[in-house]
């Protein structure tokens, strides 16, 4: 689901049976890849392809859309719920060794005081875990987030067995699929319990090292910050790189499409490697899906049709999307990067099947526009839940509709009738239902074939905040630079009448005025109010944040 950014994008397939198959030249992918960077919808992409002429990586666009450099197989990412397959590859390795078994019950794993979930006289395993067909939602209800932006970042295995403590199954264990972050999350935290250390250096010893992965890793050393692509949402907002405390297993990895090719060459079996057994056991389809055509293996999917298979995942967080996936019968096998909360895995797809169309922005930006009086847009205003933790919230501005995600930016839907809508900037779709009463009661996201539904819990969205209109001149008393500590400087500069702000490491973000001497961040709850000298020129800056009031006298 691209819009649902806590989990895996889904993605149907087309596909065709041939006994040469070869991915699109570099020059055709240059070309398509170069159609989303000019259209806007990326910052930057890099696509790398394993076929019967060997690996090749096509880059194209920035790492930044302001004081970028180009991206290629060295710039980082991150992978988002393509860390998955690394977890299961965790499992299945330990499996191989002996330390655990796939019937494991989770509880031989947790701390004793502890008692994971059951149902009917049956236990959760591992496997369970790996195939999604625990029963545990995709998130838990006491997922809370300190920074709305940064969601993951202070969720903690404590929080993990204090809701598996209280939590009671709705159904069996193993009746359904159920995509579940918190699922995969805590398998990976089992299995670093089992080995006596944490994810991140389990992850290190058992699978970065031995493949060769240098460029990949949970925490950035200063050597791959420097090559860490900064992140936007769909609509190109700066946004911020997440964080992952105890969900890491689920989402926390950053690559490199260098690292990646590397990884994907190993799963195909085209590098000799001591997980290869491993491997091998992750690829089997072992559970069906509610995704078209597609099972589930361990932290893979496994889509069949036309006589052709294709093993594949994909991940987003909040500013980037990835994309992994092979042929494993035509050896055919490609990766696709973005630094957008975006879906690009048409991109990875037609990688892998040139017959599999490429999405376009066209279409949806031509489809008709229905006529909805605004007065009547209000019915749908409000806050709806799409999981424990996850919002949308709807707000109208004069005659359109706005609709946010939790972690991403406000974006317009249009209505193709009275109660169905449509983004243009990401082929996806929201329908409204009514109660008896003729009340707006949920929302339903449809994309990639499948249908989420929300329950509309509040009436009132969080309201925007107005913002007051500086001219040009007002603004250039800002510009400079303002000195928050040592090595810590605030830089101020103006782009038409838009003032944007950078500190030091960071990204430039818009400030918006609130008044002539306050303005505000939205990619982050923080505010700036500047202090003007006797010339009427700006002579230092405070930052508010988090309760603290940071100054910064102006030195340039």
């Amino acid at each position: 689901m691209k819009l649902i950014i806590y989990g895996m994008t889904l993605l149907s397939l087309g596909l065709r049976c041939g006994a040469d198959v070869f991915a699109p030249t570099d020059d055709e992918i240059r070309g398509f890849l170069k159609d989303r960077i000019e259209a806007k919808q990326a910052p930057g992409i890099v696509a790398a392809v394993i076929d019967g002429h060997g690996q090749r990586i096509v880059a194209e666009g920035k790492t930044a859309l302001e004081g970028g450099v180009a991206v290629d197989g060295d710039t980082v990412f991150e992978i988002g719920s393509v860390s998955k397959v690394f977890t299961g590859l965790l499992l299945a390795d330990m499996v191989q060794r002996g330390e655990v078994k796939l019937g494991d019950p989770i509880m031989r794993y947790l701390p004793a005081s502890i008692s994971a979930p059951s149902r009917n006289g049956k236990q959760i395993t591992l496997l369970d875990l790996a195939l999604h067909r625990s029963g545990l939602p995709r998130m838990p209800d006491n997922f809370t987030q300190k920074d709305p932006l940064n969601p993951y970042a202070d969720y903690s295995f404590e929080n993990m067995c204090a809701f598996l403590k209280g939590y009671k199954l709705t159904r069996d264990i193993g009746e359904k699929y159920e995509y579940s972050n918190l699922g995969v999350s805590l398998l990976g935290e089992l299995l670093a319990r089992r080995a006596g250390t944490n994810y991140e250096a389990l992850l290190m010893e058992r699978i970065v090292r031995p493949l060769g992965l240098g460029d990949t890793a949970i925490t950035l050393p200063p050597r791959l910050k420097a090559r860490f692509a900064a992140a936007y949402d769909a609509s190109l907002k700066p946004v911020k790189p997440w964080d992952f405390d105890a969900c890491a297993p689920a989402g926390g990895i950053r690559s490199t499409a260098k690292d990646m090719l590397k990884f994907l060459a190993a799963n195909m079996g085209q590098a000799t490697n001591e997980l290869w057994p491993a491997m091998q056991s992750m690829q089997e389809p072992m559970s069906p899906t509610e995704i078209p055509n597609t099972r589930v293996g361990i932290c893979w999917h496994i889509s069949d049709k036309d006589g052709r298979r294709v093993i594949w995942h994909n991940g987003q967080t909040g500013g980037y999307h990835a994309f992994v996936g092979f042929d494993p019968t035509n050896k055919i096998g490609a990766v696709a990067l973005v630094n957008a909360g975006r879906s690009i895995d048409d991109i990875g797809f037609h990688l892998i099947d040139s017959t599999r169309e490429l999405s376009t922005a066209k279409s949806r930006a031509a489809e008709k526009i229905a006529k909805v009086d605004a007065s009547r847009l209000d019915a749908f205003v409000g806050k709806y839940q799409l999981a424990p933790g996850i919002f949308f919230n709807l707000r109208r501005d004069g005659e359109h509709l706005l609709a946010q995600l939790t972690g991403q930016g406000y974006l317009e839907i249009f209505p193709k009738s009275e109660t169905n809508f449509f983004y243009k900037v990401v082929d996806a779709q929201i329908s409204f239902q009514r109660d008896a009463q003729g009340k707006v009661s949920s929302l339903t996201l449809h994309q990639n074939g499948m249908d989420q539904t929300a329950q509309k819990v509040s009436d009132e969205a969080p309201k925007e905040r107005q913002t007051v209109k500086l001219d040009a001149k007002t603004l250039d008393k800002y510009v400079g630079e303002y000195e928050l500590g040592p090595g810590a400087v605030f830089i101020v500069k103006r782009e038409g009448n838009r003032l944007l702000a950078q500190l030091t490491g960071q990204d430039f973000y818009e400030i918006y005025p609130k008044s002539e001497t306050e303005f505000f961040y939205k990619v982050v709850d923080a505010q700036i109010s500047f202090v003007k000298g006797d010339d009427g020129k700006a002579a230092a800056l405070t930052l508010h944040q988090n309760g603290a009031d940071q100054k910064a006298p102006k030195t340039k």
